[in-house]
């Protein structure tokens, strides 16, 4: 399984599905990250943590815990 956290910067991927429970899948749903949605990493920040995305045509500062949430393709 290939997640969000593993993509290598400058690169797209493809939503495959959402993993986690409750308030933190609704979270991430409702910053536009859906099955199916392409993204796009930017860069990281210097210590690594958070991770900067294009999703949708807007920029998202996520997490690697919660990147690690999301399986890509």
């Amino acid at each position: 399984m290939k997640t969000l956290k593993d993509t290598p910067i400058g690169s797209t991927a493809t939503v495959v599905k959402l993993h986690g429970e409750g308030a933190i899948r609704r979270r991430i749903m409702d910053m536009g990250i859906t099955k199916g949605t392409k993204v796009f990493v930017r860069k990281a920040a210097p210590l690594g943590d958070p991770l900067e995305l294009t999703v949708r045509g807007y920029e998202l500062s996520l997490r690697k815990a919660d990147a690690e949430l999301i399986e890509v393709e």
